[in-house]
């Protein structure tokens, strides 16, 4: 009991830290809507070779609305493959495609390059399901977007705890997850070593099937402009989100 009160104290505190660090400043806002879908699952389902079931599959589309979500702002398309080390961890590398505008740029549009690389355990614990994600970027820029020729090195952190509802309903689990971004390099672009943003979600997930699960709830997310003519952002994001899983 002392452990789950611990937990939820740590979570609206860092929740309370990053809203009063972004509140110091000047902040645009926006609300925005995200959808994501992503499928992921093991070489043995499709090969139907069982000494493939070690190897693993990511596939991830994101579609992202901002300007009071009014108008298409970022996109993500993300393939990926994995390797089950055991069957708590999962690492993996693979490339993504971002096209960005208005707001998440100053100006235009661009494209983005990615090759990421990956470590995700998950658990079960007393509280719920626990999952921590490692995650490396290295992101390079098209000639439309300023400073296209450098790129830069960024690395995340996630953690994302899924806590069964059965007292509502046996397919019903809450959500909350926070995610730090911290920049490694500096680059020409405007990106800065240090602190980048932070993700903070909170909201249900409603298991279809034994492969499909949806979740939908509440992001916040602020973006870090040291050094930037324009002010810090944040985001209030509707977010919705299908996962598949063929395990």
């Amino acid at each position: 009991m002392l452990l789950k009160r611990n937990f939820w104290a740590s979570i609206i505190a860092l929740s309370f830290f990053m809203s009063e660090s972004a509140s110091a400043e000047a902040l645009v806002e926006d609300f925005q809507t995200w959808g994501n879908v992503t499928a992921q699952g093991s070489f043995a389902k499709i090969t139907n070779n069982p000494d493939h079931s070690k190897f693993r599959f990511w596939l991830e589309g994101q579609g992202r609305f901002g300007d009071d979500s009014t108008r298409f702002s970022n996109g993500i398309v993300r393939p990926g493959i994995g390797y089950a080390v055991t069957d708590k961890m999962t690492v993996w590398l693979g490339y993504a495609w971002v096209p960005t505008s208005e707001p998440f740029a100053r100006a235009g549009e661009f494209n983005e390059h990615r090759m990421w690389q990956q470590a995700v355990w998950a658990d079960n614990t007393p509280l719920g399901r626990l999952t921590l994600r490692t995650r490396f970027e290295q992101r390079f820029f098209d000639a439309d977007a300023p400073g296209h020729n450098d790129h830069g090195h960024r690395i995340r952190q996630l953690i994302k705890l899924a806590v069964p509802m059965p007292f509502i309903h046996p397919n019903i689990s809450y959500i909350v997850q926070d995610e730090i971004f911290v920049n490694l390099t500096d680059t020409n672009r405007g990106i800065y070593n240090g602190y980048d943003q932070n993700r903070f979600f909170t909201g249900l997930a409603y298991k279809i099937n034994q492969y499909a699960t949806t979740e939908i709830g509440y992001m916040n997310l602020h973006f870090n402009r040291p050094h930037q003519p324009r002010p810090d952002q944040m985001f209030h994001i509707l977010g919705v989100n299908l996962l598949i899983n063929y395990q």
